[in-house]
């Protein structure tokens, strides 16, 4: 089972996106993560699953729980974003994950509008200086560590793919697995 609770901050002003990251954190606090919410179930801002819902897990198997959260942030919001507030609830998520010894990776995406080098040329993101000094403003405002931040370009007008691009999608996506892999081996959570 998967669970994504997606939230396209630059669409929210500050107060909304404040709330909305109160509401990605009531989720993963409901445990949606460990497996205690079963499939079907309507996440809601007023109210908070219990154990006497149908919807929850009393009992979590394997296959019910995640083993890896994935932050997917915009390499030029992050820059924006100077509000302690937001950074502080964004840390206050990953330490509760952290917790419970789940992995976290940053997907961060658009570094081609991030960087004009790199737009010129995707082969050269990992010798971006401007690309670097992004991925380290944002290990240090979500506190996930440098390396578990994979850079990536989106699709969005392109009709073909191109190899370059596929490149970064699947290392990060093979880094997510091998996390979720390693999580996986060291057991699940009994919470």
């Amino acid at each position: 089972m998967v669970y994504v609770i997606a939230a396209d901050t630059v669409q929210f002003t500050h107060d909304r996106l404040i709330d909305k990251l109160s509401i990605i954190h009531q989720r993963l606090s409901d445990k949606a993560i460990y497996g205690h919410v079963r499939e079907g179930y309507k996440f809601s801002e007023e109210n908070s699953i219990t154990s006497g819902n149908e919807h929850y897990n009393e009992t979590p198997s394997l296959s019910d729980q995640a083993f890896c959260l994935v932050y997917i942030i915009d390499a030029n919001t992050l820059q924006l974003c100077k509000d302690e507030i937001i950074v502080q609830k964004l840390r206050k998520i990953r330490q509760d994950i952290s917790d419970n010894a789940i992995p976290q990776v940053i997907v961060m995406t658009k570094v081609d509008e991030a960087c004009p080098l790199v737009k010129n040329d995707l082969r050269k993101i990992y010798t971006s200086t401007r690309i670097k000094e992004i991925m380290e403003l944002c290990s240090v405002k979500v506190g996930v560590p440098l390396s578990h931040i994979f850079p990536v370009k989106n699709y969005h007008d392109e009709i073909d793919t191109d190899d370059d691009v596929d490149v970064l999608i699947l290392k990060a996506f093979d880094q997510i697995v091998r996390s979720a892999n390693g999580r996986l081996r060291r057991g699940a959570s009994n919470l």
